[in-house]
């Protein structure tokens, strides 16, 4: 898969993806990333990227030229028309796009090629929304100066669910959010740390009733923590039943 950034602040990516998991992924040829400065496709002897809104009001506005001359520069050609490309998704992150998720990120991993077009100030050229980008994507309902953040989010979780990018094939079906469930609470070595022991179930041996012991944990911390996920994730009638306890342990408590 190829990365295009298209930024205001390409310094802003310096180091970022030299470590860890990305890093391995550029290595082994798994992932290409590239950042552009949208400044170098303005026109005008100042490389001006921004204006004042029409209508009047605070801030500046994002330039719909330089942005469409450096997708179609990008691509090679022409920019594509909006969603009319299933392996090239051009992507602008805005503080108005779709919430961001792991199934957004399972989404854009089947892509060849995602273009991301970091905003700024106080947002981009409408033209840009109705006429380039295929999609438009938030990370989360609070705000960022930029969207050089967000771009940095999309290319870790999009990378770590390509084949090979993580040393343990089942690691992206375990981790959080992946099954609709948050992850249940990992130990390690030692089994006692200031007087804190590892749950003695984790040291049983028995892996069928561990596995079950860690379903349950995952549904508790699901239920305490972010209980608006239990609606839309797959559960068992086994695990209907333990939530349904759980639910009647909290009413005995609290009455």
């Amino acid at each position: 898969m190829h990365f295009d950034i298209l930024t205001l602040f390409p310094a802003l990516f310096s180091g970022v993806f030299e470590e860890s998991i990305v890093k391995r992924a550029i290595e082994s040829g798994l992932i290409t990333i590239a950042i552009h400065n949208v400044r170098d496709y303005a026109t005008g002897k100042h490389h001006v990227t921004d204006d004042e809104p029409y209508g009047g009001g605070g801030g500046m506005v994002m330039k719909a030229e330089p942005i469409f001359r450096a997708v179609e520069a990008v691509l090679g050609g022409e920019a594509l028309p909006a969603g009319n490309h299933e392996h090239t998704q051009i992507i602008l992150l805005s503080p108005v796009g779709r919430l961001f998720n792991q199934a957004a990120a399972r989404e854009l991993a089947i892509c060849q090629r995602l273009v991301l077009i970091c905003g700024r100030y106080e947002g981009v050229d409408e033209r840009v929304r109705e006429h380039l980008v295929t999609d438009e994507i938030s990370i989360g309902d609070y705000v960022l100066s930029g969207g050089e953040i967000p771009a940095m989010v999309i290319v870790e979780a999009v990378t770590r669910l390509l084949p090979g990018a993580l040393g343990d094939p089942l690691a992206t079906v375990r981790d959080s959010h992946a099954s609709g469930l948050l992850e249940h609470p990992h130990y390690t070595r030692s089994a006692v740390f200031r007087g804190w022991a590892v749950p003695e179930m984790l040291l049983s041996g028995n892996h069928a009733e561990i596995a079950r012991w860690r379903r349950q944990q995952s549904l508790l911390r699901t239920y305490e923590r972010r209980p608006d996920l239990l609606a839309k994730a797959d559960l068992s009638a086994e695990d209907r039943e333990f939530l349904r306890r759980l639910a009647g342990q909290k009413r005995s408590e609290d009455a």
